[in-house]
């Protein structure tokens, strides 16, 4: 059964606008392709506690599969050389769940544009 990540960012003060732009425009790219699908990233539509959050919402086809390309990707030259520093610059601190869900709900997953 696939699983989906949800990843949560709280990001320092006044980064979030280029955080967002960073991820979608560079960071998801990238990952796609290196074979991660990337469902959605963006702001979130609350600042919880006045801090600054954005998201991000990956699928992969199984716990193996997601240590595995993680590994890889982090680990890669295009990562390291490229949108590394201007994403974790900007992140406070972030939370990752992993969730299984049947292959039929990501097939109906519809993000939402940039």
């Amino acid at each position: 059964m696939p699983v989906l990540e949800i990843r949560t960012y709280r990001l320092k003060p006044g980064t979030r606008d280029e955080f967002v732009r960073v991820m979608r425009e560079e960071s998801a790219p990238l990952l796609a392709a290196a074979g991660i699908r990337v469902l959605d990233a963006g702001p979130s539509l609350v600042d919880e506690d006045g801090f600054e959050e954005a998201y991000l919402v990956r699928v992969f086809d199984s716990l193996e599969h997601r240590a595995a390309q993680e590994d890889a990707f982090y680990g890669s030259a295009v990562w390291r050389e490229g949108p590394r520093e201007a994403i974790v610059s900007r992140i406070e601190t972030y939370h990752t769940i992993v969730v299984e869900v049947p292959a039929a709900v990501i097939a109906h997953w519809r993000p939402a544009t940039p």
